[in-house]
């Protein structure tokens, strides 16, 4: 193996031999689903469609946090529009959307919700 750039402090991936870069066989290689490379678990979109009701059941976070209090966080937030339609917005992917709605949609006195 060469060594160390001295300039650079890296090692350029040609130096590395074989041997060492393959050291997992392709088969045995996880792909970035079965990696689970979200911080969340609960972060993971489903590979197959599911209902909003199903999207309504999937909780992102469920821990105690640092101070004692418990975190629950849906993976989804359920969003009834004035024009009767039904949206499961994801709450990292379509983050930019939910505080749109947030501006938009407030709740009344009585716990209505009303849009602006």
């Amino acid at each position: 193996m060469k060594e160390i750039n001295e300039q650079s402090g890296k090692i350029n991936s040609e130096d590395i031999p074989s041997e060492a870069r393959d050291a997992v066989p392709a088969e045995q290689k996880l792909s970035v689903k079965e990696r689970n490379l979200t911080a969340n678990p609960g972060d993971r979109i489903a590979d197959h469609p599911q209902t909003i009701e199903e999207k309504a059941e999937q909780i992102a976070v469920d821990v105690p946090d640092i101070t004692g209090d418990h975190v629950k966080v849906p993976t989804y937030f359920i969003v009834d529009y004035p024009d009767g339609e039904k949206k499961a917005l994801h709450h990292v992917k379509d983050a930019e959307a939910i505080s749109d709605v947030i501006r938009v949609a407030r709740m009344d006195e009585n716990g209505d919700q009303i849009w602006c």
